[in-house]
């Protein structure tokens, strides 16, 4: 119950009837909600704790990039710091570059680019599925979920099906109620780092003739197109659908370049037609101002720097990421990740320890984010790691080392454990 002394007498009574009712009481936690006072690299200051940063998703490292950050500056100076324009009143020239390389980079029909992911998941889902049917993995993104639920309000059905499953959703398609018009899931997964068989779900969705709608936020900058597989992660960086091997007949890819590019940016790629009918369709197409300049200068520059130095910011991070897990492996402690990208959960076997162990790693210099239930089933509470191009090998060492004492206080599930930890 909050202290009432604490707020307003006017909002006491919602916020205790609130609190006593919600799993989600904001709890007071040096890792959770925290006032990040200093960075220097991928050491941060709290406090007057330096920590090393595992928490940040700027994957290939470009936000402390030299080159990324100079390009800031002569872009403003031409366009101002944010020019007021909606994207239908007005679009400046960058982003029709942005859209032009994506495209390029993608290999898509066309892109259409908005200031975030969320800002599509809210007006593209409901537009696409109208009153028909959307299938939804249990596990999808919960922004993906607040659009279905959305559509949901404007007379879509919304189905839900087990995580991964798609001999599920098949059973489900062919006891559908309404008319299918979208299967709605993730790329990478922003928990656990693993990716689903694309392949089967894109060829379910083309034999039933719906679209098959992806979130690979996480993906797109880290994996791509694989036409050797002497790249585990293959290169460029392109995304899901390029590194399967797939065309986009049926398939929505939406990615953002918040994560791997470290810039207010995301987009859509989609055939041409489609894209029109959204710019008047979408509410941040027609309203939202747009990105701030200086996230499309980085995007800008940060594209060049993928085309320069793209694979060699993937080879070092993947090492490291083979060094941590390799790492994990040798102290028995269990990870979901089994697909080597950098994002890799650590559950613990007695959820109730989350917090004190939260605290242990913050004491020793250890940043991480917590993973909370209800935003994780209790079999999957523990924390993420996440690795970018600008961490280094010592880091990752002091990791483990901390990791090592963890062991002797904390319960992690063993690598052999006949717990299985299934996603869903």
């Amino acid at each position: 119950m909050m202290n009432q002394q604490t707020v307003p007498s006017w909002m006491a009574k919602w916020l205790d009837t609130h609190f006593a009712h919600s799993p989600l009481t904001p709890p007071a936690h040096p890792m959770v909600d925290a006032v990040i006072e200093g960075i220097d690299g991928r050491k941060i200051v709290i406090g007057e704790r330096e920590l090393i940063d595992f928490a940040s998703c700027n994957y290939l490292g470009l936000d402390l990039n030299p080159q990324v950050q100079a390009s800031i500056l002569p872009l403003v100076r031409q366009w101002g710091t944010h020019p007021s324009w909606s994207r239908m009143l007005g679009t400046p020239t960058p982003y029709r570059d942005i859209e032009r390389e994506l495209a390029a980079l993608t290999q898509a029909p066309d892109i259409l680019a908005f200031p975030t992911i969320t800002h599509i998941h809210l007006s593209v889902i409901p537009f696409l599925s109208g009153t028909g049917a959307i299938y939804l993995d249990s596990r999808a993104h919960k922004t993906i979920y607040d659009g279905c639920k959305v559509a949901q309000g404007q007379g879509a059905t919304l189905i839900r099906f087990k995580h991964n499953d798609a001999d599920e959703l098949e059973r489900l398609l062919a006891s559908s109620p309404v008319p299918p018009r979208l299967i709605c899931m993730d790329g990478v997964n922003s928990m656990t780092g693993n990716l689903p068989d694309l392949a089967r779900f894109a060829e379910i969705a083309r034999r039933w003739n719906v679209i098959l709608y992806v979130d690979d936020a996480h993906g797109f900058g880290l994996i791509g197109e694989n036409p050797d597989g002497e790249m585990p992660w293959g290169y460029k960086g392109n995304g899901i659908v390029r590194h399967c091997g797939l065309s986009y007949d049926n398939i929505l890819l939406v990615a953002g370049l918040s994560k791997s590019y470290s810039s207010l940016l995301a987009f859509m790629a989609l055939p041409t037609v489609l894209k029109e009918m959204i710019k008047v369709a979408a509410s941040p197409y027609l309203y939202s101002g747009p990105s701030p300049v200086a996230s499309l200068a980085t995007t800008l520059s940060g594209l060049a720097v993928n085309a320069q130095k793209g694979e060699e910011l993937r080879r070092d991070l993947h090492q490291m990421c083979r060094q941590l897990l390799k790492g994990l492996a040798d102290l028995d402690i269990f990870t979901l990740n089994n697909s080597e990208l950098p994002i890799m959960e650590i559950p613990l076997k007695d959820p109730r320890q989350i917090m004190a162990l939260g605290s242990y790693l913050f004491e020793r210099g250890v940043y991480v984010t917590l993973a909370l239930y209800p935003l994780v089933p209790k079999k999957e509470v523990g924390f993420r790691v996440q690795l970018t191009a600008a961490n280094n090998p010592d880091q990752v060492q002091h990791l483990l080392a901390v990791l090592a004492e963890s062991a002797n206080r904390f319960e992690f599930y063993s690598c052999s454990d006949a717990v299985k930890q299934e996603a869903g």
